[in-house]
């Protein structure tokens, strides 16, 4: 089976990650992605479609069908932000996207990316925490072929990618010693974009991929073809 996938969230840094790695691997036929702005790429598999409001599709839901996956990246911090404008942002576009693309793709394979310490109860403390868990608990509702949460914590970025966020280029050089004091809450951005592709390609036993199952996932056997 060939990858035919849509990205969202390519002008971010784990967008871009994702897209890096589908671009790259042999089992990806084509990539559509879905920005409010360019994301820079060029490359014959790749499609880019421009869209200012993404909580209304109507203009562009002809162009989403006839793919089999779903790699849903796109996402802001939670810090300034009210509950009701983040769960806007958060849970409602995110919700009506993947309602959207469900019409016309029920084949398809829902990838998202929530992150560690995302709250399943929807009762915690934490505010981001309770908008990612309620928005992880209703997509796993859907009826796609299938359905997975992605919640990684430090994301190792791909060195030469323009997105990576300043944070992160700052603490790049201290990964080796993350992974070895913090396995479990970090990965690299090429296994979490791996791991999404090995997700649609051959599966996983659980919905919910921890930092642990992202690596592992991102590390399989799938991914050497």
């Amino acid at each position: 089976m060939k990858i035919r996938t849509i990205i969202t969230g390519s002008t971010g840094m784990v967008g871009e990650g994702v897209l890096h790695e589908c671009l790259n691997h042999p089992e990806v036929e084509s990539v559509l992605v879905v920005n409010r702005k360019p994301c820079g790429v060029e490359h014959k598999k790749l499609k880019e479609i421009i869209h200012d409001d993404l909580f209304n599709l109507s203009k562009i839901e002809d162009e989403l069908s006839g793919y089999n996956a779903c790699y849903f990246c796109a996402g802001v911090s939670s810090v300034g932000m009210s509950e009701e404008k983040y769960r806007k942002i958060t849970y409602d576009l995110t919700m009506g996207f993947a309602n959207t693309l469900l019409k016309y793709n029920p084949n398809m394979g829902f990838c998202y990316v929530s992150g560690v310490g995302t709250d399943s109860s929807e009762k915690g403390k934490t505010m981001w925490g309770r908008v990612k868990g309620k928005t992880e608990n209703d997509l796993l509702k859907l009826p796609f072929k299938s359905v997975f949460m992605f919640r990684p914590g430090y994301i190792q970025p791909i060195k030469g990618l323009k997105n990576t966020y300043k944070i992160y280029k700052a603490f790049a050089p201290f990964y080796p010693v993350f992974k070895t004091l913090f396995p479990k809450y970090v990965c690299t951005l090429e296994d979490l974009g791996l791991a999404m592709i090995n997700s649609t390609l051959s599966g996983y036993d659980k919905p919910v991929l921890e930092n642990v199952d992202i690596k592992k996932l991102g590390k399989s056997s799938a991914n050497k073809l």
